[in-house]
């Protein structure tokens, strides 16, 4: 009878990291040493008790292969150096990011001037710009002046921007989403 658990007694994943020394249950394997030099076919038995003898762990490094290669190395070492890589590949990485600008559409041309430095800053950085242009009241009757006010922003912002997604009303909103070049 089967039931709907998984097998306990799987051999451990690789997506938990490679298997090292006593993980490793094939019979023989190929061996390359800590100064890269690779030493053949090797039984398991034989390569971990070299690696013991210099202090070190075997590594199977390509399962896949047949048979399976693996490296003598210092493990904690070893993954001491990939989370540093990853972190320093993290850090080099940026993230983008939707930067709102909000207009009205009775705004003031030197206010809309900083709107448009805001912008151009937000999209040298590399991030996305959202020009959102406000309504209150009776200024839902002139749609027509807040598309404007936008249109005026993306012409500014032409050598720089392109337009993501185009002009668009949200509720008492007008939206345009801005990328960089």
């Amino acid at each position: 009878m089967t039931t709907g658990r998984p097998d306990s007694r799987r051999p451990p994943s690789t997506d938990r990291g490679p298997r090292i020394n006593q993980q490793i249950r094939i019979r023989q394997v190929r061996v390359i040493d800590d100064e890269g030099k690779q030493l053949g076919v090797i039984e398991t038995v034989d390569a971990l008790a070299l690696a013991a003898h210099k202090g070190l762990d075997l590594v199977e490094i390509a399962p896949n292969q047949r048979p399976p290669v693996c490296r003598i190395m210092d493990y904690g070492k070893f993954k001491y150096e990939q989370k540093k890589k990853d972190q320093a590949s993290k850090r080099k990485q940026h993230q983008v990011h939707v930067k709102e600008v909000r207009l009205r559409p009775a705004i003031a041309d030197h206010d809309r001037q900083v709107r448009v430095r805001a912008a151009r800053e937000f999209l040298g950085e590399g991030d996305k710009v959202l020009l959102v242009c406000l309504f209150r009241g009776r200024q839902m009757a002139h749609k027509e002046v807040g598309e404007q006010v936008i249109q005026s922003v993306l012409k500014e912002l032409s050598d720089i921007a392109k337009v993501e997604s185009g002009i668009r009303m949200e509720g008492k909103r007008m939206v345009m989403l801005l990328t960089k070049k």
